[in-house]
């Protein structure tokens, strides 16, 4: 008597079997896991100091981060990726509308001296993380629709997409998160081309961007101090240049093997954002430049396998979807690290996976989980 194997597809059509690409989720695990262990030791003494528990980072980000994070991940590995883009309509409105929430009274709230978080009930969120995906499956769904040669007409392809991704930059811009806005509108423009756009329509982009990059650094002299300072790190040690000067120093005294797991002495209210945008720093300190680089090398290895998901995806849907979620979390990982290296400006990105930020952590493990059910469907 031959046993019937269960199957969740047979009670809900829109789960999805199929084998997944392994390699590219063991890849996914190792990079949260790291970034759970190394944000255990990097947020221990700053969470003493404002919480009298070295615990509070972790377990937040763990409860409120990592778990929900796993169920959306899961969930999202099993729904067949082709539903959402039934939803991208939808997808738009909610991109736009959790943009305004946070300029809502009520609803938005400012910390940090920017306007970028929101709450809901008990449930406090910073929008833009999650735009970061909503407009993605967007984006998608629209350049599908507008494939080969329909690409290379300016008033069908490239001026509405233009004024698309100046929407939503602009409503990014304003709380005022320069770094964020730059990530959505990178992720899109490598979108956009892929999708058979002609390159000199990326050429035109980026003049554009340049012009734009300009007009941001004039209207606010903060961000002109920011790229002063990352031409010369010396130039203001104690004000504008701390930061980036001390992210050195934990990365240089980490030498190559590093201090030792737990042993960061920069993470002793020395390092700005150590559980943000500067835990690398502490990650070079502490474990040193090979297993820094190591770190590195698993990104590059994501990235390899996902666009290798992304070449044997079944449909142009399914390819545009991959290459954004791809180049999503290595952008950001590139500017992330660019700017603790000194390679970069300073722009508050976190790192994927590893920095504190329960929305970023949800956010970024569904969408992996999308790239897994697309991965379930190659040929």
């Amino acid at each position: 008597m031959t046993r019937r194997r269960f199957s969740l597809a047979k009670f809900f059509p829109y789960f999805r079997g199929g084998t997944p690409d392994y390699l590219l989720v063991g890849c996914f695990i190792l990079l949260v896991l790291i970034g759970l262990v190394m944000l255990s030791s990097a947020s221990s003494v700053v969470s003493f100091q404002k919480f009298d528990t070295t615990y509070y980072y972790i377990t937040h980000q763990l409860l409120f981060g990592f778990l929900p994070g796993l169920l959306f991940c899961y969930l999202a590995s099993r729904i067949d990726y082709h539903v959402w883009e039934g939803l991208a309509p939808i997808f738009l409105v909610l991109s736009i509308g959790l943009l305004l929430l946070v300029f809502i009274p009520g609803f938005g709230f400012e910390a940090g001296g920017a306007q970028r978080w929101a709450h809901i009930g008990p449930i406090v969120f910073q929008p833009s993380e999650v735009v970061k995906l909503t407009f993605l499956l967007y984006l998608a769904a629209w350049l599908t629709k507008r494939k080969g040669p329909e690409m290379r007409d300016l008033s069908y392809g490239f001026l509405p997409f233009v004024v698309l991704v100046g929407s939503v930059s602009l409503l990014v811009i304003l709380q005022p998160d320069m770094g964020t806005m730059g990530i959505i509108a990178l992720i899109s423009a490598f979108m956009y081309v892929m999708s058979g756009a002609p390159l000199a329509h990326l050429g035109l982009i980026g003049l554009g961007g340049v012009a734009l990059s300009y007009v941001l650094l004039q209207v606010a002299p903060y961000r002109m101090e920011r790229l002063t300072v990352f031409l010369n790190p010396g130039l203001d040690p104690l004000g504008n240049g701390y930061h980036i000067n001390q992210a050195l120093l934990a990365i240089g005294s980490g030498g190559i093997f590093g201090r030792g797991f737990g042993l960061s002495r920069q993470k002793y209210a020395y390092l700005p954002e150590v559980v943000g945008d500067s835990i690398f720093a502490v990650i070079a300190e502490e474990l040193g430049f090979i297993l820094a680089v190591g770190l590195i090398a698993l990104f590059v290895f994501f990235a390899m396998r996902g666009l290798r998901i992304a070449r044997r995806a079944p449909d142009s849907f399914g390819f545009l979807i991959s290459v954004g979620i791809v180049s999503w979390i290595i952008f950001q990982a590139f500017v992330n690290i660019g700017a603790m290296i000194a390679m970069l400006p300073l722009t508050g990105i976190p790192l994927p996976f590893v920095s504190y930020g329960g929305t970023a952590l949800i956010v970024s493990m569904t969408a992996v989980g999308i790239l897994i059910n697309i991965s379930r469907q190659t040929s």
